[in-house]
């Protein structure tokens, strides 16, 4: 089978915020003192220009501008690095391009500021409406700032944004996280990510673990959380996303069904399909900002994923999606007969976790509840 060019997008990450927050094992660092904001927008651009051998005649359909917090930096630096970009690679005429944006950092002008930059889509990180959990979480924004992010957003015309929330949070009880899913939804975002809070290595949560929900108050949560969203008009398309019908999100689509895209910043990764070689890679880029800013060749790492470990990687991220798998998806973007899983689908299907078509894959009810069993069958 061969290879065939994804659709293209770029990751853009910004590593600065406020305070690092104790439950965050992301690429991020405090600020400290004034930041270096023109001279790292001009090492993102540099940065870019070393990657354009990558773009083999695509155009950019999505860019994501992560951190960190990257509504630190001001709107004419963030119009800088999307002109500079444009320049470099062409942009679809219906891009979208969201900015991740903390309430605390935000004042009122900087929501058109950032629209008017070329920023079509706000994630706002919300993670909880109560006073409480906020300063558990380390967050530096307080109830009232959430609202009026989301309020906002929504009067400065971006096509869509998104609240970002959590639940299992320390302590929290399940009146607590639906009060969260109601005042989230109140404010009528087109999108919404609720997800639940995971201990990671190399947070202070992890050496000093908070005390969380039990499994029963969880699955509780869960349960009446998904029950109440769907109710709301919010459908679930990710594990952990859900949208109003047309608002989804189309970078983190091309994520999880296996696309390419580039990646620039401190620690940025970035998946691309070559298939002149018939390679899929990834990059790494240097991780500190020191570093980065110092660098000449801002590339860290180059791996090749490897024939025998594209199905595992395909669908490590393709069955985050709620949709069928099409078996000609999975060819196109493995380069590899779609047969060579078929035993492994097989044994699923068997255990009730999967349903076959002639040309789909689709995950049952109880499939969605044990992924990883269905992925161990290719590992």
């Amino acid at each position: 089978m061969t290879l065939q060019l994804p659709p293209l997008s770029l990751y853009v990450h910004i590593p600065w915020c406020v305070q690092k927050c104790p439950y965050c094992d992301f690429n991020s660092h405090g600020q400290n003192g004034e930041l270096p904001q023109q001279q790292y927008i001009d090492a993102l651009l540099a940065d870019l220009q070393a990657d354009l051998a990558y773009v083999q005649n695509r155009k950019i359909h999505t860019i994501f501008i992560g951190g960190g917090t990257p509504s630190l930096f001001d709107a004419s630096q963030i119009q800088r690095l999307l002109d500079g970009a444009r320049t470099l690679i062409p942009f679809e005429d219906d891009i979208e391009i969201t900015m991740e944006a903390n309430p605390g950092t935000l004042e009122h002008d900087d929501f058109n500021a950032y629209r008017a930059a070329g920023v079509t889509r706000l994630s706002i990180g919300v993670q909880s409406f109560s006073k409480d959990k906020l300063n558990l979480l380390g967050r530096i924004h307080n109830e009232d700032e959430a609202k009026i992010a989301a309020q906002k957003a929504k009067q400065a015309h971006y096509l869509s944004f998104n609240l970002d929330l959590m639940h299992g949070l320390p302590n929290q009880s399940f009146a607590e996280a639906m009060h969260d899913i109601d005042t989230a939804t109140s404010l009528s975002p087109p999108h919404l990510s609720w997800y639940q809070l995971t201990i990671e290595p190399n947070t202070l949560f992890y050496s000093k673990p908070p005390q969380l929900p039990d499994d029963e108050n969880l699955w509780q949560i869960y349960e009446q959380g998904q029950k109440k969203l769907a109710e709301l008009g919010y459908e679930q398309y990710e594990i952990s996303a859900y949208a109003k019908p047309g608002f989804q999100c189309r970078h983190n689509l091309n994520y999880w069904q296996f696309g390419d895209y580039l990646g620039i910043g401190c620690g940025a990764h970035a998946k691309i399909t070559l298939p002149s070689d018939n390679r899929i890679i990834r990059t790494v880029k240097i991780k500190h900002p020191k570093g980065y800013l110092a660098a000449q060749n801002y590339t860290f790492e180059t791996t090749d994923v490897i024939e025998e470990d594209r199905p595992l990687e395909y669908l490590m991220n393709r069955l985050r999606l709620m949709t069928p798998i099409a078996k000609t998806e999975f060819e196109q973007r493995t380069g590899q007969s779609a047969d060579i899983i078929k035993v492994g689908m097989q044994k699923s299907i068997e255990r009730g976790l999967l349903t076959e078509t002639d040309t789909h894959w689709q995950l049952t009810p109880k499939g969605h509840m044990f992924v990883n069993d269905i992925l161990s069958q290719f590992i």
